[in-house]
């Protein structure tokens, strides 16, 4: 009877643990389980996000999408290792239904039930982008603030800059001397930030030619920069009272191809000796050929430019040189203008605050506080 009842316990305890074994593998081809499906937060309501949790055995999630409960379509793959999807390209406010299907080792299939209806939605702000709304903001009222400042009639002090000092210097040294001014606009179109910029100067130079009647000519390497050179010369000669010293044969075309170009100026340089040449713009390999010929003609060279890698051949051979952001401060400089000024200042302290913000996030990484930099972060 005992010998029975030991059986019989071995029997149940046996029947237990294939019970046990049986759930186990039941486990291992079971669906998906606790899944999450969402809209993603921040964006312009085009993606929805899957996240599950990894099921045992898995060598593939698939994921199966439909706009209505049935008739699913495959839209994408991923391995085991993962179990978050952002499906993309979808339609704002428009609702979606899933199904994971899980891939085993054995080859065989098990689907998550329907998930849905899930419906991307918009954002009016992207919160990720908060850090860039803000300076955003500051930069703004730095700039704003001081375009009023400026209005009100309070002095504003900029810097004193050599190169743009000199220009009517230079400009009365050609008149004085009977010889001409020659102006170089550089090679880049008018996007160039550095061509546009030239054109301010421009300005200035022909209004003071035409004052001191000092003839001006400007060899173009574009035809679209040509007839802007010819507009604001044109303005300045009326302005200055003497629209009839105007010539636009003055302002003429060379050539568009690079060295093509460079030759033809050096050539005039040259034959013409003019007492006062201007580079103001964007320059390439050219701009050691065009001021070291000039240097050597004798005539005073004022440059300004953009390009790094040009300034080194300005700096050794000419006079006066802009460097950088000196070329795009020259409009305010020259013409003191309060909407100007205030705009050079307001974006000046805007450059002061990145600075200080830059050495307080080195100096809190330093010092283990990272929260700085988390919060200053763009993800």
């Amino acid at each position: 009877m005992i010998h029975f009842e030991k059986k019989f316990m071995l029997s149940i305890l046996l029947f237990i643990l294939f019970l046990i074994v049986l759930q186990i593998a039941c486990a291992d081809n079971s669906p998906v389980t606790d899944i999450i499906a969402s809209d993603v937060p921040n964006d312009d309501g085009s993606a929805i996000q899957l996240k599950w949790k990894k099921s045992l055995d898995v060598l593939t999630y698939e994921i199966l999408r439909s706009e209505l409960s049935g008739d699913m379509k495959s839209v994408g793959k991923v391995n085991a290792d993962s179990n978050e999807y952002i499906d993309t390209k979808l339609e704002r406010n428009k609702a979606y239904y899933y199904i994971i299907r899980a891939k085993d080792k054995s080859g065989k299939y098990s689907d998550s039930p329907i998930i849905g209806p899930v419906i991307p939605t918009a954002q009016w702000f992207n919160m990720k982008m908060l850090p860039v709304g803000i300076a955003v903001i500051v930069f703004s009222a730095l700039v704003i603030f001081y375009i009023f400042y400026a209005k009100s009639g309070k002095n504003i002090f900029i810097r004193r800059i050599a190169g743009l000092d000199a220009i009517d210097e230079a400009i009365g040294r050609a008149t004085e001397m009977g010889s001409h001014i020659l102006y170089i606009s550089g090679t880049g179109s008018i996007r160039s930030i550095a061509t546009i910029a030239s054109m301010n100067i421009l300005a200035r130079v022909a209004r003071l030619s035409a004052e001191y009647n000092t003839p001006l000519y400007i060899p173009c390497n574009d035809p679209v920069v040509m007839n802007i050179e010819r507009e604001i010369v044109q303005n300045a000669h009326v302005d200055a009272g003497h629209p009839e010293t105007y010539s636009q044969d003055k302002i003429y075309f060379v050539a568009e191809e690079q060295f093509a170009y460079a030759a033809a100026v050096d050539g005039i340089i040259m034959r013409e000796r003019p007492a006062t040449i201007f580079y103001m713009g964007s320059f390439l390999a050219e701009s050691l050929i065009f001021s070291e010929v000039g240097s050597a003609s004798g005539a005073v060279q004022i440059a300004g430019t953009d390009s790094i890698t040009q300034l080194p051949f300005f700096i050794t051979t000419c006079d006066y040189t802009l460097m950088g952001e000196e070329l795009y401060a020259a409009s305010a400089y020259l013409s003191k203008d309060p909407l100007l000024l205030g705009s050079l200042k307001g974006q000046d302290y805007g450059k002061l605050a990145v600075v200080v913000l830059i050495l307080i996030g080195v100096v809190m990484q330093l010092i283990g506080f990272d929260w700085f930099i988390n919060m200053m972060s763009i993800r």
